[in-house]
This record gives C-alpha cells, sequence and structure tokens, in this order.
C-alpha cells in the first residue's frame, strides 16, 4: 500500500475504531497523504469522526492530512440499494 498511486476507503468510520487501530490508520495516512490519492466514503462528519476514534486530536490531524489538496462531494437522495431492495420485496409479495 505505501506504493499505491490510489486508495479506496469504502464506509470508513462506521464503527468505533479501536485506539491502537486508530493510531496505526494515522500512521499509516501520515505516510502517504502527499503522495497517494485516496477516494474515501462516509456517512459520518468530523465531528462523528472525533467520537468513533474516541479522540478529537487524532480525528483532526486525521482529517487534514485526508483533506489536504481534496474535492469533497456530498451527495444526496435517495439510496439506490435501498430502491433496489424495496423493488425486491415488492415482487416477493
Amino acid at each position: 500500500l505505501l506504493k499505491a498511486d490510489l486508495i479506496i476507503l469504502d464506509d470508513i468510520m462506521l464503527f468505533p475504531v479501536d485506539k491502537s487501530v486508530a493510531n496505526a490508520l494515522f500512521n499509516f495516512i501520515n505516510q502517504i497523504y502527499e503522495r497517494t490519492c485516496f477516494i474515501i466514503t462516509t456517512n459520518k462528519s468530523p465531528a462523528e469522526w472525533a467520537k468513533m476514534l474516541d479522540d478529537e486530536v487524532l480525528a483532526t490531524a486525521l482529517l487534514d492530512r485526508l483533506l489536504f489538496h481534496c474535492d469533497i462531494i456530498n451527495l444526496s437522495g435517495k439510496s439506490y440499494r435501498m430502491e433496489n431492495r424495496k423493488t425486491f420485496f415488492d415482487q416477493q409479495q
């Protein structure tokens, strides 16, 4: 991963992160953030990242590196997964 041109982190911070894992993630991101591209998906706000990591300082430092030279795309609207799920359940009746 240290040589990757692109790293995709999908649904990051979906669950609380153990302190040792949070520290390892920060150290990894800190090593590569200036030379690797990221695509990150999350449903959590920066304040919620602090809760998931149980450390506001660590969350701030991690987000600072991940958001360095980035474009943020906020998506809203209906979930395609839920729309397909509704169709699936409708067919079962």
